[in-house]
């Protein structure tokens, strides 16, 4: 996390989300920290919840807080475009379940693997 703060001084103004999705655009394999939450799509964000689950059930009480707010800040995020009626309604759709996803995700990272599963495949 030392790199991507330093990364983020370097480049000020750049918010946080935007040298997140920059990194992720690389291609480059990114510690789950770093990559943040992806909504790239469904699988995408699933995949990222997934690994910051892990990091979260087995991180100390520092990294534990830094990944409730990777994901909140994600959550609120996707809350915005999926209420902004600007945004098409196929993708506000698709925001909102993201949004679901993470709420889920921030109510008990521990059972987002297992209710992911489950919640793929009630979907196909």
């Amino acid at each position: 996390m030392a790199d991507f703060d330093e990364l983020r001084t370097l480049l000020a103004p750049i918010t946080e989300s935007e040298l997140r999705h920059r990194l992720r655009e690389t291609g480059q394999s990114l510690h789950p920290l770093v990559a943040g939450v992806n909504q790239d799509s469904l699988d995408a964000l699933g995949e990222s919840l997934a690994a910051l689950s892990e990091w979260y059930e087995n991180g100390n009480r520092e990294t534990q807080q830094i990944t409730r707010r990777i994901v909140i800040t994600a959550k609120d995020h996707a809350k915005l475009a999926a209420a902004n009626r600007r945004v098409p309604d196929a993708k506000r759709v698709l925001k909102g379940e993201m949004a679901a996803w993470m709420l889920t995700w921030l109510e008990n990272p521990a059972i987002f693997p297992l209710w992911l599963s489950i919640r793929r495949k009630t979907i196909q």
